[in-house]
């Protein structure tokens, strides 16, 4: 099930984006964009609540699906869930919705849900957002290409012959203390197929005439900060450091709308 919101506000969204150096982009805030925002592992579309509100007041339009087996769909979990299955749930946003020149993000495991979906709809992507974000290459897994905690977790459900693993704890992921209980009372199990699967990949993701990754600044990945550090070394991508913890969406939801607004 796809989330459609309506645009709450209208016009332009006057002010709603910031260049690097404080002065509001005038493309920015005259031109309605599209986003698909793809939430990471053990997460569903709840948690970009806040920055689709705010996209919302500024005129744009916000999608964010909730992959198979997670959030308001954990009551789908299955161990027939795979990678293809989630790329698939993000893929049909763009086909059901006719959706053209919109800005894809994906945060932490969506990355690879987002770099699968960009070899089928490529033409339809004005950019693309890692954020602090996964970047597998060609064949990988996910099993073979996460932290340790994952990786334990995966293979502890694989031996007792579970299809999910649990979740880690907000203040794992560095959540600010006041939205701990509710990122834990919303997070659900995560379907281990989706880490077996290697992915498909062909370059698309590099096609992309945008590309950004957001780096979670206050949450240390050593993984993450290679990505940060492969794309800082390439002019075709944008980079960024946002102070925060992992769930950048709910610890900095204004700053975060404000550079999703200027990369899109």
């Amino acid at each position: 099930m796809t989330t459609r919101r309506t645009v709450l506000a209208a016009g332009a969204g006057l002010g709603a984006a910031a260049v690097a150096s404080g002065v509001p982009s005038a493309e920015a805030q005259t031109t309605q964009k599209t986003f698909v925002l793809v939430h990471g592992a053990w997460h569903g579309g709840w948690c970009w609540r806040r920055v689709a509100d705010i996209l919302e007041r500024k005129g744009h339009k916000v999608f964010t699906p909730t992959l198979t087996g997670l959030g308001e769909r954990s009551h789908l979990m299955s161990r027939d869930i795979n990678l293809d299955t989630h790329i698939a749930d993000v893929v049909n946003v763009f086909k059901w919705e006719d959706l053209k020149d919109a800005v894809l993000v994906g945060h932490s495991y969506g990355g690879w849900v987002i770099s699968g979906a960009a070899e089928q709809v490529l033409p339809r992507l004005a950019s693309i957002v890692f954020l602090d974000a996964f970047m597998p290459d060609n064949a990988t897994r996910g099993l073979d290409n996460t932290s340790e905690f994952s990786r334990k977790g995966i293979l502890a459900a694989m031996e007792k012959g579970e299809v999910s693993r649990p979740s880690p704890t907000a203040e794992m992921f560095q959540v600010n203390a006041k939205d701990r209980a509710w990122v834990d009372s919303k997070v659900t199990p995560q379907p281990v197929g989706v880490a077996l699967q290697p992915i498909k990949l062909t370059g698309a993701r590099d096609k992309v005439a945008k590309k950004t990754y957001i780096r979670a600044a206050s949450y240390p990945q050593a993984t993450f900060d290679k990505y940060l550090g492969i794309c800082k070394a390439d002019k075709t991508w944008r980079t960024y450091e946002i102070p925060c913890g992992h769930d950048v969406m709910v610890d900095m939801p204004e700053r975060l709308a404000e550079v999703l607004v200027e990369v899109g």
